[in-house]
């Protein structure tokens, strides 16, 4: 092996004199092509393949070595000029190189999915196992300037499964100051809506706070239309934006406009936060939304939801809190409404053990007038969750918690444990 090594050395020597005796001056320097840095490439390695069989022949057995030894005896691999250069010239720049290997469109995919299992002492509930959303995210480079995001979710059902497209977007990045996209999103009300998408793994505990619940009437979780983001110049506020037009929500609250708005009212939406530099991991903010909606109960309502949060997400500790107020009205009789809903999240990353423990807890609150029909369906809900999370490896994490809930005004307390095993690939 060292007469290999030493071989190579006398090569690469040689090489570079030869180099130097034949470089020519600036203004001979032409751009090279990438056949003839592949070519060069080539030379290199038939020659280290002419070296190497030349000392299996010198020390017999000696080609069997690296396998029986394993992946850790194989030597270095070494970028080095596989051929004296020629006239004009240059050896490329990883930039070069990079551009040169950009290629549009460039599909990658990236999966989600969780296994879980729940017990209550609710009457008439059932306890066992059930599959979570299975869900996949598409992205694709278009041009430089323009991308294509897509989210699809596969939701197990007693009679099968349930597909919907959860975000679809394609972007023009013009610069870091605007931004402007067409398709359906997650709407940028408060906090957890814009920052944890579909996917158990990415958030901290196993379920979402009730008042921003995949599925759920107190906010609109998705938005169809187009929406413009960017940064605010603002020095070390760190200050962003984001600006929406669209349908809002259908005539069934839980879901979007799809195909089309119910009443032929836009809605819009509108937020602004800040990430002082000063204080790293901290993000406050606050949003304003408006809508025209016409429920399945009945009547059109003129409907205003604004919202402000405050996060710390350093994880040593990390603290989440949002509060929305949702005001309607109804059109005829110009009544109001308000409901409030808000929920505070705490948790700590241990450092012991790699930092894979993770316990928190939250607590929740949801308030809605009883003559609000646009709210027919949302129950006043006080609510306790605590629980731990433990990384098993950087792909995956296992939760554990413990939730207390009260439904109504006057409802019973109900009790329950819920385990998931959350993964993404």
């Amino acid at each position: 092996m060292r007469s290999r090594f030493i071989q190579l050395l006398v090569i690469l020597s040689c090489a570079s004199t030869m180099s130097l005796a034949q470089s020519p001056s600036p203004s001979q320097q032409a751009e090279p092509s990438i056949q003839s840095l592949l070519d060069r490439i080539d030379r290199l390695e038939r020659r280290v393949s002419e070296l190497e069989e030349r000392e299996r022949k010198q020390v017999p057995g000696a080609a069997n070595i690296s396998e029986r030894a394993g992946d850790e005896s194989k030597p270095a691999q070494v970028v080095a000029p596989a051929a004296p250069m020629q006239h004009g010239e240059h050896v490329p720049s990883a930039t070069e190189v990079r551009e040169s290997e950009t290629r549009y469109p460039s599909l990658q995919f990236r999966g989600f999915g969780d296994v879980d299992f729940s017990g209550t002492d609710q009457k008439g509930s059932t306890s066992g196992f059930t599959l979570g959303q299975f869900v996949l995210h598409v992205a694709s480079p278009l041009s430089q300037k323009v991308s294509y995001f897509g989210e699809v979710s596969f939701t197990a059902r007693p009679t099968g499964y349930d597909v919907a497209v959860e975000r679809t977007i394609i972007r023009y990045d013009y610069n870091d100051f605007f931004k402007l996209s067409f398709g359906k999103y997650h709407t940028p009300v408060g906090y957890w809506n814009a920052a944890f998408h579909h996917g158990a793994w990415l958030q901290t505990t196993i379920s979402r706070p009730e008042m921003v619940q995949i599925g759920g009437t107190f906010i609109p979780v998705h938005f169809v239309g187009l929406e413009a983001e960017g940064s605010i110049p603002s020095g070390g506020l760190g200050l962003g934006y984001h600006v929406g037009l669209g349908n809002g929500r259908s005539s069934l609250l839980s879901t979007a406009g799809d195909a089309g708005d119910s009443n032929n009212n836009r809605a819009w939406v509108a937020s602004l936060s800040a990430r002082p530099t000063r204080f790293y991991g901290l993000e406050v903010g606050g949003s304003a939304y408006r809508d025209k909606v016409s429920p399945q109960t009945g009547g059109n309502f003129g409907e205003w939801i604004t919202s402000a949060y405050v996060a710390w997400t350093k994880e040593k500790p990390e603290i989440l809190s949002e509060f929305a107020n949702v005001h309607h009205q109804d059109v005829q009789t110009l009544q109001t409404f308000n409901s409030q809903a808000f929920y505070v999240q705490v948790a700590y990353r241990f450092g012991w053990q790699e930092n894979k423990w993770k316990p928190y807890y939250r607590f929740e609150r949801i308030h809605r007038p009883v003559a609000d029909r646009v709210f027919a369906n949302v129950l006043d809900l006080v609510g306790s969750t605590a629980g731990v999370r433990y990384d098993i490896t950087n792909y995956a994490a296992f939760k554990a918690e413990y939730r207390n809930t009260q439904r109504g005004i006057n409802g019973p307390h109900v009790n329950g444990a819920f385990f998931q095993t959350a993964f993404t690939f």
